[in-house]
């Protein structure tokens, strides 16, 4: 503080706040460290990890209650009984209303990690607190044509039983897909891929250790909360999931692995919807018996996109967060630190 705003604060009265009485800030992101160890420390914080994941499950449960029951309750009154009430009515506006909660989780999971760990939400983008839209760009245009082939085809081999639609219910079915499921797709993976994985990675003492535990704990709470008895269901689950985050790992961001999931689920529902799938009891039936062996197809295609992320980044090794820019006069930013802006063109410098 200059020696004009002491003086002045002196004259009206008032005494310069101390440090415990400023508000607090986001802690500094640690200089680099990989995506997974952002939240690492001298403590493993292991029970303050474990209510992190708590909050976001919670919240994902709390999200999804109280809009689609908001939703159900119109619903009612034009005579459809939606899941969320023990029905089957996949309706548009139900459909809408559970992309939307899910979609919720980007925002939740920024908040649990400022609130729990003092790191800045946006710090879940990338290592570089942002979403580089270059990555997304450049995975859109190398991944999604064999992805998006990979699981149409799924759609024709995996008969399933068809329902009633109406023609208005399948447009707005469709637009609903279009325009909300990409957003529930990335909240998952900010909520999976970004903050499980970076709380699980934080409880070891080294880097890998904390890559092995971290993906582990982000698969099988990702495989749990989809609820499946099946045996194919639940390899393609955790096999997807290890495999987005290896890539999140690897490339220092979230942005391949919600290119992935968000193509995923849009393709895959509208498939349904052009096939006339009865969603309401497709979706809520993962029992076993209801997997088929092509889900095997796609799964060995995540490890082929996996080792294809892995070998571009393979001089470079994972991306890591920059070094902390010199407090010097002299000083040039971006002289110093190790960022990963294009994963996929290997151009990220260690």
């Amino acid at each position: 503080m200059s020696s004009v705003s002491s003086d002045h604060l002196r004259g009206s009265g008032k005494s310069p706040a101390t440090p415990a009485e400023r508000p607090a800030r986001p802690a500094p992101m640690p200089a680099g460290v990989e995506y997974h160890r952002v939240l690492a420390g001298e403590k493993r914080r292991i029970g303050r990890g474990i209510l992190a994941i708590m909050l976001l499950l919670v919240g994902a449960v709390v999200f999804i209650n109280v809009i689609a029951r908001g939703a159900a309750v119109i619903d009612l009154q034009m005579g459809n009984t939606t899941p969320i009430l023990g029905g089957t009515d996949h309706t548009p506006l139900y459909h809408a209303s559970v992309m939307f909660a899910l979609a919720l989780l980007i925002p939740w999971s920024m908040v649990i990690q400022r609130w729990l760990y003092g790191v800045p939400g946006p710090s879940l983008h990338s290592v570089v607190s942002r979403f580089r839209f270059d990555v997304f760009g450049r995975a859109l245009l190398l991944f999604s044509p064999v992805w998006i082939v990979v699981n149409m085809l799924g759609a024709f081999f995996t008969p399933s039983e068809q329902g009633f639609w109406s023609h208005t219910d399948l447009i707005g079915i469709f637009i609903g897909t279009l325009l909300l499921t990409p957003l529930q797709a990335a909240g998952e993976e900010y909520g999976v891929r970004g903050l499980v994985f970076r709380v699980a990675g934080s409880w070891a003492r080294g880097s890998q250790a904390g890559l092995v535990i971290g993906v582990l704990v982000s698969s099988v709470v990702f495989m749990a909360i989809h609820g499946s008895t099946d045996p194919y269901i639940n390899v393609w689950y955790f096999v997807l999931a290890a495999g987005l985050a290896l890539i999140t790992w690897r490339s220092g961001g979230i942005e391949i692995a919600v290119v992935l999931h968000a193509v995923l689920n849009t393709v895959s529902l509208i498939g349904a919807t052009l096939l006339r799938v009865d969603l309401g009891t497709v979706l809520q039936d993962r029992s076993a018996g209801v997997g088929s062996p092509y889900q095997l197809v796609p799964t060995l295609t995540v490890v082929v996109i996996t080792a294809v992320v892995w070998w571009r980044t393979r001089r470079t090794g994972p991306a890591l967060t920059p070094a902390r820019t010199p407090l010097r006069p002299d000083a040039r930013p971006g002289t110093s630190g190790a960022v990963a802006d294009d994963p996929i063109e290997s151009r990220n410098n260690r």
